[in-house]
């Protein structure tokens, strides 16, 4: 059986031989240089933002690191050797020696 021609009605463009789309409003702003111009923006501004939070990482784990190697140790000596001035004065309380005071307390009373 072949094909019938269709009777009667609207016959409309098949779709492949529509006028071009591509010669559209859509496709002529999207092929616009400003248009061009913002995608290089935006692509620019993503590449700046990866490397910026990858050096800021970076930075993060040095300084982190660094605290950890150079802060941390002077922080336990410090509470140790505040642990050491209360057992001291704590030890000579019970023998009863006269408290000392504190070096602080001296330089302060002494001006």
């Amino acid at each position: 059986m072949a094909a019938q021609p269709k009777r009667g009605g609207v016959s409309l463009p098949e779709r492949g031989s529509a006028s071009k789309p591509e010669s559209s409003i859509l496709a002529r702003i999207t092929s616009s240089p400003i248009v061009s111009r913002g995608k290089q923006a935006a692509s620019d501004a993503a590449f700046v933002s990866k490397k910026l939070i990858h050096s800021t990482g970076k930075a993060a784990w040095i300084a982190g690191t660094t605290f950890l190697i150079l802060v941390v140790p002077l922080i336990i000596e410090m509470d140790r050797e505040q642990q050491f001035n209360e057992l001291e004065l704590q030890q000579a309380s019970l023998l009863g020696a006269p408290p000392t005071a504190p070096a602080v307390a001296l330089l302060v009373e002494s001006i």
